[in-house]
C-alpha cells in the first residue's frame, strides 16, 4: 500500500490552540473588575453604615440633614462587621467631642456643612434639645427659627412639639423622638411660644436639664395683642371687636387680664415664675422689633448665647418691603430667597387711639419691670 495511503488513516492532528488575549483588552478587562469591586465596597460600607468613610466623601453634600456623629444607632451594626479598610479614624477635623454646643461646623463663613451624606444614611442621633425658644407668641418666633436654621450647627424640630405644655404625660422619650438627628457638636433645638405662659413649663424643662438654654422673643404687648387679635380674626372673622374684649367695663377702662391676648403680655409676671427654675443669665431676650430693623444684629447675639461662631451675617438678608419685615436670600437647604408665609406680617385691623392708649397705660409699670430684671430697656414706651 502506498504511504501516502497509510498516512491517510492514521490518528488525526491536535486541533490548534487559541491565539491568547492581546494585552491591552486584558488590562481593560481587570480594571473594570477592579471598578467594579471597589464599588461594591463602598455601597456595601454605606448600607452597613461604616461610621468613618473618608472625609471627602462625607463633607460633600448640602447642609439639609439632622443626624449625628458617627454613632451606632441600636440595633445597628458593629464596628466590627465592616471591613478593616473602613473602620480608619475619621481625619481630626472630623471629630467633635459630643454633646458640646456649638464647637461646629463653622469654619469657614458659611460653607457646605459636613456630614450630610452621613445624616441622610440615618447616621447621627436624637437628643433632647440644649435650647428652646419658649416664647413669645406672635413675638417673632418662627421668623427667629427660621433664620437660625441657616447655620450648619443648629438643627430644630419642623412642628410646634408642645411638649412642656400639653403632652408630658407622653415621657421623654416620645419627646425625643420629635427630634431631628443630629452629628455630634450640633445643638438640638425646638419652638413652642406657649411655654412662656404655661406655669408648669419651667419645672418641667428644668426636670429635662438644667442646663438648658432659654430664648424669649419679646415685641411691645400693645403691637403684639393686635397681631394675636389679628391672627384670630382670620380664623373666626365673627369674633366681637379688639375694644370689646380688651375691657371688662370700657366706662371704667378696666383691663380685663383674663382675655389670653392681654395676658401674654404681662412679661414680668411670666418671668417671675421661670427665674425659680433659671438663673437670668441662661435666659436670652430677643427684641422683636430688632429682629426686624436688624436682624443679623440679634441674630449675632443669639449665635454668641448659643455658643456659635457667627455665621449668619448681614449677607444672609434682605428686605421685603411688601412684606415689611426681613427674608432670607438664601432659605436652609436651597439656593432661592425665602420669606415666612402668607401667615405672616398681615395687616392689622385699625384700633381706637383711645383704646391704644389705655394699653399703653395698662402696661407701662409691667414694662418697667420687665426692663429692671432682663437688665434691658426695649424702648415701648
Amino acid at each position: 500500500m502506498p504511504r501516502a495511503s497509510m498516512a491517510g488513516n492514521g490518528p488525526p492532528a491536535p486541533a490548534a490552540c487559541p491565539e491568547p488575549l492581546p494585552r491591552s483588552v486584558f488590562k481593560k478587562f481587570l480594571l473594570m473588575l477592579m471598578s467594579l469591586l471597589m464599588s461594591l465596597y463602598v455601597f456595601y460600607c454605606l448600607a452597613e453604615r461604616c461610621p468613618s468613610l473618608p472625609g471627602p466623601l462625607l463633607a460633600a453634600a448640602p447642609e439639609q440633614a439632622a443626624g449625628g456623629g458617627g454613632r451606632l444607632e441600636p440595633g445597628s451594626p458593629s464596628l466590627a462587621s465592616c471591613p478593616p479598610a473602613a473602620r480608619r479614624k475619621r481625619p481630626k477635623q472630623q471629630r467633635r467631642r459630643p454633646d458640646v454646643p456649638g464647637r461646629g461646623a463653622g469654619s469657614g463663613g458659611g460653607g457646605e456643612p459636613p456630614g450630610t451624606l452621613a445624616l441622610l444614611l440615618g447616621e447621627g442621633s436624637k437628643r433632647l434639645p440644649q435650647a428652646i425658644i419658649v416664647g413669645v407668641k406672635k413675638g417673632g418666633t418662627r421668623a427667629l427659627l427660621e433664620f437660625l436654621r441657616v447655620h450648619p450647627d443648629v438643627r430644630a424640630a419642623g412642628a410646634e412639639p408642645h411638649f412642656f405644655d400639653r403632652g408630658y404625660e407622653r415621657g421623654f422619650g416620645w419627646y425625643r423622638e420629635l427630634m431631628p438627628r443630629t452629628l455630634d457638636g450640633q445643638i438640638t433645638m425646638e419652638k413652642t411660644p406657649s411655654y412662656f405662659v404655661t406655669k408648669e413649663a419651667p419645672a418641667r424643662i428644668s426636670a429635662m436639664s438644667k442646663g438648658t438654654k432659654l430664648i424669649v422673643v419679646v415685641r411691645d404687648p400693645v403691637t403684639r395683642a393686635i397681631s394675636d387679635y389679628t391672627q384670630t380674626l382670620s380664623k373666626k372673622p365673627d369674633i366681637p371687636t379688639f375694644e370689646s374684649l380688651t375691657f371688662k367695663n370700657r366706662t371704667t377702662g378696666l383691663i380685663d387680664t383674663s382675655w389670653s391676648a392681654i395676658q401674654i403680655g404681662i412679661y414680668a409676671k411670666h418671668l417671675e415664675n421661670w427665674l425659680l427654675y433659671f438663673p437670668i443669665g441662661q435666659i436670652l431676650f430677643v427684641s422683636g422689633e430688632r429682629l426686624i430693623s436688624d436682624p443679623a444684629g440679634e441674630l449675632g447675639r443669639v449665635q454668641d448665647f448659643l455658643g456659635l461662631k457667627r455665621i449668619i451675617t448681614d449677607k444672609h438678608f434682605y428686605f421685603n418691603k411688601t412684606k415689611g419685615f426681613p427674608c432670607l436670600k438664601k432659605a436652609e437647604g436651597s439656593s432661592k430667597p425665602h420669606c415666612l408665609g402668607k401667615t405672616k406680617g398681615r395687616t392689622h385691623p385699625s384700633i381706637d387711639r383711645e383704646v391704644v392708649q389705655r394699653l399703653r397705660e395698662f402696661y407701662r409699670p409691667f414694662n418697667m419691670k420687665f426692663y429692671q430684671m432682663t437688665g434691658h430697656d426695649f424702648g415701648w414706651d
